[in-house]
């Protein structure tokens, strides 16, 4: 074999080995851990008081996003013939081939046992067990027997989204005290205002797949006005927290005009949904990520202010 030769396989090999890295990546949903990670380090700067150490931060989103990773993993396994049945789907690995079902279980089951046994080493045990309930409830109570079988999927199996801020609580303090139930309660009912303008747009697919999202099964209008109710019931549970968690003006400020933003967003969907038209559904559910993201950064940065 020649130089040329030799190189050239050498660059396919290493073309394949990143495009398998990627596939793997890909399996664990990147995009849902990091907004699911957004929310843990506001609930320990909380729960501190101010900043912990370091390396409990580093120590707890690493666990976290295995953790995260292990439920994406296991869902794209689960939902491999309707992801294949779906546009927005259908370059996922298990669809294109990239990746084999079987590797694909074996990583699943690999991340969400390192998820647990490293936080059960670097913070303590109720957080490895809040972990392990995050996955099961995902992959089994969401994926296995909501998902394809209620219009009300989103509503419970959202409960695993909603663990990332009880397993940031827990690494610092070992126990779960209000302000965590109540940052949890925030993120249980913002879940479906997030999540159903998308049923929305992608309404084609989910039917092809035969899930039936509210976005499905119910017209424009009906899934408009359930999420006004679900966006106005989030902003009200964000303002649970002032008392709760003893936090100041900034939060408040910031708590007040995001949620004013995202009811508007809200009920701009739901005008749109009651003329007949289909609206921006994905303009509300960028929106609602920019809420989550905003008021979460107002949590982080209030108990550390020095007034």
């Amino acid at each position: 074999m020649t130089s040329s030769q030799l190189s050239t396989k050498n660059d396919r090999s290493s073309r394949s080995f990143g495009r398998t890295i990627k596939s793997y990546v890909a399996l664990t949903k990147p995009r849902v851990m990091e907004l699911l990670l957004v929310v843990t380090v506001p609930a320990m700067i909380l729960a501190q008081g101010g900043f912990p150490s370091v390396w409990l931060v580093l120590a707890t989103l690493l666990g976290g996003a295995m953790s995260a990773g292990s439920a994406g993993a296991f869902n794209c396994y689960i939902d491999r013939d309707m992801d294949r049945k779906m546009k927005r789907t259908s370059n996922r690995p298990l669809v294109t081939g990239e990746i084999s079902d079987r590797n694909a279980l074996i990583f699943s089951w690999v991340l969400g046992v390192l998820s647990v046994g490293w936080l059960a080493v670097t913070t303590n045990w109720l957080a490895a067990a809040l972990s392990a309930a995050a996955i099961f409830f995902y992959v089994v109570i969401y994926t296995l027997v909501l998902k394809r079988h209620s219009e009300q999927n989103i509503i419970w199996g959202g409960i695993a989204g909603c663990f990332p801020v009880l397993i940031g609580w827990a690494a610092v303090t070992g126990s779960l005290d209000w302000p965590a139930w109540v940052f949890f309660l925030v993120i249980f009912l913002w879940t479906p205002a997030h999540y159903w303008p998308l049923s929305m747009r992608y309404r084609d697919d989910y039917a092809a797949a035969g899930v039936p999202m509210l976005g499905v099964v119910r017209g424009r209008a009906t899934v408009g006005l359930q999420v006004i109710l679900y966006a106005w019931a989030t902003v009200v549970s964000s303002l649970l927290l002032i008392p709760a968690a003893g936090i100041g003006w900034l939060y408040t400020v910031v708590a007040v005009l995001s949620g004013g933003y995202f009811i508007l967003q809200a009920h701009r969907l739901y005008g749109s949904a009651i003329r007949g038209a289909e609206g921006k559904p994905m303009q509300v559910f960028h929106g609602s990520i920019t809420y989550l993201s905003v008021l979460s950064l107002a949590i982080a940065i209030d108990p550390l202010l020095p007034f």
